[in-house]
């Protein structure tokens, strides 16, 4: 289950990745498999190639990737989230969520 977004970030992401650009959008996130996680960051791009390159440039394997149409996309998760997010300049999509509570 997602939680807080809004239209305005989701479309944002939406356009994007449309685009072919790398696209994050984080947010907060429940699910039974992975209880010590409370956020995911979804990374996508339309542009396969591109956002498996980007992804091999942290080390992500393909097999990570879900390939969904219109939106491929890989989830980050815990460190791997953070360092990434940090290393990417944006790590205050992850610290906006984390300082609300």
């Amino acid at each position: 289950m997602a939680l807080g977004i809004n239209k305005k970030d989701l479309q944002q992401w939406k356009d994007k990745a449309l685009r072919g650009e790398i696209a994050f959008l984080t947010h907060y996130w429940l699910d039974d498999r992975f209880p010590t996680c409370k956020t995911v960051t979804k990374v996508a791009c339309a542009d396969v190639r591109k956002l498996l390159a980007w992804g091999r440039a942290y080390g992500l394997k393909q097999e990570w990737l879900h390939n969904r149409h219109p939106f491929p996309h890989f989830d980050l998760l815990g460190e791997k989230q953070q360092d990434i997010l940090k290393q990417e300049g944006i790590e205050i999509q992850l610290e906006r969520l984390i300082n609300k509570h």
